[in-house]
């Protein structure tokens, strides 16, 4: 999760995919009741959204075995609704409303209200459960420095195009299979990345 600009104390991976660290912490946070982890990524999806790729994290939810994971990730996608690329993730979870805490939610929601965030979504999420504090992840700016792939989203988009560029960018001598193995894209899109990767550096 460091590796992705989430301030924990732990060795970072520089070529960790972005959608499989973020499921990753959202099962570990729901799962295994680990708030803290549950915080700091809703934090992140406050401020780095645009840099998902949405068909990557449809694709990984809507095969997802847990009802609470999936109702989690249904609820980011009401939180963000302006953003029609979630369209898809909303409608993943279609069952009664899941308690964020496994006790004590009616009394926390009664003293303290529902967290904005989630007040209009599938998850029941007392106000004071998760808190939001904007030093527990890195800026964009900081982030790009550190993970290629993100870097290449801020250039191309969040596509699987950008984390396939990226890898060329590590490994050059990638193969056109294993760069679309590495990035769960097609065959079609990792053979375009690269060509095109071949003719810029072609350029010098």
């Amino acid at each position: 999760m460091t590796s992705i600009g989430m301030v924990f104390a732990a060795r970072r991976d520089t070529a960790a995919n972005i959608e499989d660290t973020l499921v990753a912490a959202s099962e570990r946070g729901l799962l295994r009741d680990d708030l803290r982890t549950l915080a700091i990524l809703v934090t992140w999806l406050g401020v780095h959204t645009r840099m998902i790729n949405a068909d990557r994290l449809v694709r990984l939810i809507e095969d997802h075995e847990s009802r609470r994971v999936r109702a989690f990730w249904s609820a980011f996608a009401i939180w963000q609704r302006k953003d029609r690329r979630f369209a898809r993730l909303a409608k993943l979870y279609g069952g009664h409303r899941v308690d964020l805490l496994s006790v004590g939610t009616d009394f926390q929601v009664k003293r303290h209200g529902e967290d904005p965030r989630f007040a209009f979504g599938p998850l029941r999420v007392p106000a004071n459960a998760l808190r939001d504090r904007p030093a527990d992840v890195l800026e964009p700016a900081e982030l790009a420095k550190r993970h290629p792939a993100y870097r290449q989203r801020l250039i191309i988009g969040p596509s699987y195009r950008a984390d396939m560029w990226a890898t060329l960018e590590r490994e050059p001598a990638t193969s056109t299979a294993e760069l679309a193995r590495r990035a769960y894209g097609s065959f079609a899109t990792a053979w375009q990345v690269k060509r095109d990767f071949g003719l810029v550096a072609d350029l010098g």
